[in-house]
């Protein structure tokens, strides 16, 4: 039998157990840089996945706690399109890839791994980037440290004015 070591995946795995919600805790907490948080607005805000498809895997929440699309109010769903234009400018301009899957997964069944609150996910792609790993490993490389992704990001935030610097 062969075993991969991958020591962060209890993390995870602890974090799912938990009975809070951690598209509300996170942003609860104040700690966005410990969270990974990139951008708040009024109804949605913007992080990076801590369990990434990709490099600079980000995901969009609401703050209010809903798992169904039609139970978002105008705002909200104006909020997530307006965090999912930031997310595309801020990735374009950081790390320049050639292209994104942006999408939601509605339920546990569509591959949502937390189904009661909503959330979208954006993955930057680049030519190229489904490699030998996948297909025969079925392991995915990611080859960022995410702080640093997340300091990438920042930056680029700033540099797009959506975020004041210092």
């Amino acid at each position: 039998m062969e075993r991969l070591w991958a020591p962060w995946r209890m993390e995870y795995i602890q974090e799912h157990l938990q009975d809070a919600c951690i598209f509300c805790a996170k942003p609860a907490q104040g700690r966005d840089e410990e969270n990974h948080i990139l951008y708040r607005g009024e109804h949605a805000y913007l992080m990076l996945n801590l369990y990434p498809y990709n490099n600079g895997h980000l995901m969009i929440a609401p703050y209010r706690h809903l798992a169904d699309l039609l139970e978002l109010r105008p705002e909200e769903s104006a909020a997530i399109l307006y965090c999912t234009r930031i997310a595309v400018e801020a990735l374009r301009h950081a790390l320049h890839p050639d292209g994104f899957n942006i999408g939601l997964n509605l339920g546990r069944v569509a591959g949502a791994g937390i189904s009661d609150h909503l959330h979208a996910h954006i993955v930057p792609r680049w030519s190229g980037d489904c490699n030998f790993m996948p297909v025969l490993a079925n392991t995915k490389v990611i080859p960022e440290l995410l702080d640093r992704t997340f300091g990438r990001l920042r930056e680029s935030l700033v540099a797009l004015n959506y975020l004041k610097g210092g």
